[in-house]
């Protein structure tokens, strides 16, 4: 029987819709195979095959009894003698004793020199390492960073070391599985595993690059590797965010690749070197950017130029710094990283922003170790307008700056500018940060010694178009830039 000719179409419609969703069908099937082998069936090979290089180390410290807690007994109480006899008899009065705590490391080469946290073996006499596979070994400290709290430890072993390898933490992405190994609360080697929850997560230190991660770490823990599902070293588990102290699910292991440049120095020289620019920086904010004509809120605000590499190369305060050794500068804490991980004594092109225009300036770095903490601040120059009165600008009552407010504020001899006598709780000034006894020392970069000198800038800013004007004030001798807006500002007369 012939098929009539007008039912031919329908059927071939209907063969492809079957064969379309058999297609579709079998491509979910696969997606679903590969979604699944994206996700580890299991953790031990790698637990295996790298937890001989994770080590467990013990500290012991002498402390002297008198360093703790004691009793406060008024001089004279009857019962001075009873406390004085019951310390003697339960501690043998200030003899001194021996305390130990626990913590974990990884070895990264056969010759046996072994990475973990400054705070595990900060102040210890004696610094034990029992490795996975049985046997232990004193070790000896090659240098120690408190500022990315890493330390370098060497034993000497009689056979090489199984050792694990530093991988590149920044192609670590959220959401990729890691493993963290260590010795948690003193009960031995242990594994745990989770994912990167977040990435370039600051704590409180300078050169902060830390990879977050819900793995389970625990007191203990500290020193121990975070692996990626390659078997390489992305993070040293450092710290926890905790209300009671034990993992809840946000711990923090220091970035791979911020903990090799380190590594690489104490192993070389027993020490950092980090490069040192001589600034003292703040971020760009919007106002900021608005008071000074600059397109958009990024780079870092230099504040202070004290005597340095930068001053000698001509940076001034109030310039932005755009970019360092050829890439840009989002803000100050990539500005800070940046310098640090420079050479030393390496000559390097920095683009500011000042006066409106950009302009390139070459510096040679320095080095922070040598300058740090001794550091001078510079204080502007001028003479203070004696004869003028208080008066209130921008919510803030203004007094020249005189000898006797120099002595009470302790200040250079030299230090000109405006003093904050006080201030209008209710103002913007108020809001930002200032308060009484400040020191303003410019206005709109261009520096003060009297109040008439702060009402021109007010009237160049207006006339040039600003809506806020750049203050640098002093408090303590740190400085900063402050931007207040200059919609509300009564006209200078």
């Amino acid at each position: 029987m012939n098929v009539p000719s007008q039912t031919r179409p329908f059927f071939d419609v209907r063969t492809l819709h079957v064969l379309a969703l058999t297609f579709l069908a079998a491509l979910l099937m696969l997606a679903q195979s590969v979604t699944a082998q994206s996700r580890p069936d299991s953790f031990a090979d790698l637990a295996e095959k790298f937890s001989p290089a994770v080590v467990n180390i013990t500290t012991s410290t002498v402390v002297s009894r008198g360093t703790g807690p004691s009793p406060v007994v008024p001089e004279g109480s009857p019962f001075e003698d009873f406390f004085r006899e019951f310390r003697d008899r339960s501690g043998n009065g200030d003899r001194p004793r021996r305390t130990s705590a626990l913590g974990s490391g990884f070895v990264i080469s056969e010759d046996g020199y072994i990475v973990t946290n400054n705070h595990v073996i900060e102040s210890a006499d004696e610094i034990i390492i029992e490795f996975y596979e049985g046997g232990e070994l004193e070790a000896k400290v090659i240098g120690t960073d408190p500022k990315t709290d890493i330390a370098l430890l060497k034993v000497e072993a009689k056979t090489p070391l199984a050792y694990v390898s530093f991988g590149d933490s920044d192609t670590a992405r959220v959401g990729d599985w890691v493993m963290a190994m260590g010795n948690p609360l003193g009960q031995g080697f242990s594994v745990s595993a989770g994912i990167v929850s977040a990435r370039n997560r600051a704590l409180s230190g300078t050169y902060d690059d830390y990879i977050q991660t819900d793995a389970a770490i625990n007191r203990g823990n500290s020193g121990g590797p975070l692996f990626n599902m390659n078997g390489e070293v992305v993070g040293v588990n450092t710290a926890i965010l905790s209300p009671n102290g034990g993992s809840i699910g946000i711990g923090f292991s220091m970035a791979s690749n911020v903990v090799t440049r380190v590594v690489d120095q104490l192993r070389e020289f027993g020490e950092t070197r980090r490069g040192w620019l001589g600034v003292r920086i703040q971020d760009v904010t919007d106002d900021v950017a608005e008071a000074i004509g600059l397109e958009k809120a990024s780079g870092a605000l230099v504040t202070d130029v004290p005597e340095g590499p930068a001053a000698e190369a001509g940076m001034l305060a109030g310039d932005v710094i755009l970019s360092f050794d050829g890439k840009e500068v989002a803000d100050t804490r990539e500005l800070v990283r940046r310098v640090g991980n420079a050479e030393v004594g390496k000559t390097v092109r920095i683009v500011v922003f000042r006066d409106g225009g950009t302009q390139t300036l070459k510096v040679t770095l320095g080095r922070r170790e040598v300058a740090e903490g001794a550091v001078p601040v510079a204080q502007p120059n001028g003479d203070a307008d004696q004869g003028m009165v208080e008066k209130t600008v921008l919510g803030l009552t203004l007094v020249p700056l005189d000898d006797e407010l120099r002595e009470q504020l302790n200040l250079a001899d030299n230090a000109a500018g405006l003093v904050v006598r006080d201030i209008d709780e209710l103002s913007e000034a108020y809001e930002k940060g200032l308060r009484a006894g400040d020191l303003i020392t410019e206005a709109g970069q261009q520096k003060l010694t009297g109040i008439s000198d702060l009402e021109d800038r007010i009237v160049e800013a207006r006339e040039a178009g600003r809506k806020s004007l750049l203050l640098l004030v002093r408090r303590d001798g740190e400085p900063r830039f402050v931007a207040l807006s200059l919609e509300e500002a009564p006209d200078a007369e």
